[in-house]
């Protein structure tokens, strides 16, 4: 698989583990506008024809939103919005949004959720109601990924478990089959590749064969990513954190996802059949602090602006 093209900013290990730089090619990552303002160029960060979703947090501005979107798009990255149904007041505005987004950055592409929020603005409750709308196919918008939880979702399954998680998959899995929409999966990030190994080849086994984009949190402060954690309703996973706060030889070490990639990396080139074809970065710890850990792991170099890539 040919490595993308990444800008040169210092020179870094070559990556032992060939699984490792094979797993993390083509991988995404979630950015907010305001996360991405403290970035004076993006490309000296992020390999050209990255996709990069845009995180839409309850309040902000939908104008921030789709000047994001074009200033990554005028930089050379593939562009996925989150649309979150529960903060879509109506057709109309999701329309607007839909046309902002393609006259001002040429947008295609979209991740459907339901959203953060308890109770929705208006007339859409969940990324089925989004899909069904008609408007995506109508504009043109081929890929429409959707959201995943390889450890459960109380907003969907209150009693625990994913019997509403998998139903809510195997109809857009459905709706994948009789549309046009190239589909997948991107997921909420976990720390333990061994409950996200079985609900993947769970997934699968359900006959849903939408690939998946594993949600991996990038390097940051212990702390910070016990906070996010809890915040984001992460699970059994979680105990991988708490058990590294005990130690504390690690407890003032930044976290990195060595362990649970190597781990995911090892099963998908044991099991190319494996569902899990792409990586999705949360960067918890910030964009930049990513994007090195990913190059320094990827086999990808960056360099400066003026540098030939």
């Amino acid at each position: 698989m040919a490595l993308l093209p990444f800008r040169k900013k210092a020179e870094v290990e070559t990556p032992t583990d060939p699984k490792v730089v094979d797993f993390l090619q083509d991988f995404s990552i979630e950015v907010m506008p305001r996360t991405l303002e403290k970035l004076e160029n993006v490309r000296d960060h992020l390999p050209e024809n990255t996709r990069v979703y845009i995180a839409h947090i309850e309040g902000t501005p939908i104008t921030d939103m789709v000047a994001t979107a074009k200033r990554l798009a005028d930089d050379g990255y593939r562009v996925m919005p989150h649309f979150p149904a529960r903060i879509i007041k109506d057709e109309a505005t999701l329309g607007d949004w839909i046309a902002r987004y393609q006259g001002e950055a040429n947008v295609t592409e979209g991740l459907m959720l339901a959203g953060g929020v308890a109770e929705p603005h208006g007339k859409f409750d969940s990324s089925m109601q989004l899909l069904e709308s008609g408007l995506f196919d109508k504009a043109g918008f081929k890929r429409l990924h959707v959201a995943g939880h390889p450890e459960g979702n109380r907003d969907i399954d209150p009693n625990g478990g994913f019997t509403n998680v998998e139903n809510a998959l195997k109809w857009k899995n459905e709706f994948n089959a009789r549309t046009d929409a190239d589909m997948a999966i991107v997921t909420q990030f976990a720390f333990d590749a061994g409950p996200i190994i079985k609900w993947a080849n769970d997934v699968q086994a359900s006959g849903i064969d939408l690939p998946i984009h594993i949600g991996i949190a990038g390097p940051a402060k212990l702390q910070t990513l016990i906070k996010f954690a809890i915040a984001c309703g992460v699970g059994p996973s979680l105990k991988v954190l708490q058990k590294r706060a005990m130690d504390v030889t690690k407890l003032v070490m930044p976290y990195e996802p060595d362990d649970v990639v190597s781990a995911l990396a090892a099963h998908k080139a044991a099991n190319p059949d494996f569902a899990i074809t792409n990586v999705h970065f949360f960067p918890l710890g910030g964009i930049k602090a990513n994007a090195e850990w990913a190059a320094s792991r990827g086999g990808i170099s960056a360099q400066p602006a003026s540098a030939t890539a």
